[in-house]
């Protein structure tokens, strides 16, 4: 139904569009949706060429599950997580930041993924996170317009309709996933190479090779991002595998 959420079945048909080459608004006429809703499905469940109608209702099913979550008693405060020293989770606050810095990611990004993370809700409003950071609501704009195209953040309303910023567990996996693809197009940017520069000279071996290495590093980060998926949502201190992960004090 138009305006509802999609139904598994839908997934399925967006998913057969894709494997056939069809433009968004073509799937989009078919379901007899907005080609918006179907755009934001995919782009929020691994792109086109990584979309799996299974896991995208896995997704949903769970980010429902969080949204019925009971709100912070406080709306108007950072509902942050129960640390026992507030200057410690400041300080990892910052610590986690840094790592994220060093990884690639714009300062300002780092700081509000950050500070969505240590919250309970894993949601706050523009001014909750200008007021934490003490920065303009400006700033935090274009940090949620980048986290948001990168498929980090999405948007919701809350029961007194003020827009929140939402970041789900599956965060992580998404980010893995986009490396992936990222080496997939560095890949074939580098077998472009080959053929440009000849595969019988020194250059040419040396794309080869680049083209070669990145594949394996790509296909090996998304086997792992599919295998490890579920750690997320499991139990803590599970992995994979669904063992438990032993303590630090066991032999």
């Amino acid at each position: 139904m138009p305006g509802g959420r999609l139904t598994q079945q839908e997934r399925q048909q967006i998913a057969r569009g894709l494997a056939d080459d069809l433009a968004y608004a073509e799937i989009a006429r078919r379901l007899g949706r907005p080609t918006s809703t179907v755009t934001r499905e995919v782009m929020r469940n691994g792109g086109p060429t990584d979309y799996r109608a299974d896991l995208a209702h896995r997704a949903t099913e769970h980010r429902a599950h969080r949204r019925r979550r009971p709100a912070p008693r406080d709306p108007g405060a950072p509902a942050r997580a129960p640390g026992g020293d507030v200057e410690a989770v400041r300080a990892y606050e910052e610590a986690f930041t840094a790592v994220l810095v060093q990884s690639g990611l714009p300062r300002m990004v780092a700081r509000v993924l950050v500070c969505l993370y240590i919250t309970d809700a894993g949601s706050l409003t523009a001014a909750e996170l200008a007021r934490h950071l003490q920065v303009s609501p400006a700033s935090i704009s274009k940090a949620i317009a980048f986290l948001e195209g990168q498929g980090l953040v999405r948007r919701e309303r809350d029961d007194r309709r003020r827009e929140r910023y939402v970041v789900d567990d599956d965060v992580w996996y998404q980010a893995m996933r986009a490396n992936a693809r990222a080496n997939a197009h560095l890949a074939e940017t580098a077998r472009r190479g080959v053929a440009v520069l000849g595969a019988g000279t020194p250059a040419g071996a040396r794309f080869d090779g680049i083209a070669r290495f990145v594949d394996a590093v790509g296909a090996t980060m998304a086997r792992a991002a599919e295998q490890a998926r579920d750690v997320l949502h499991g139990e803590p201190g599970t992995t994979a595998g669904g063992t438990a992960t032993p303590r630090a004090d066991r032999p």
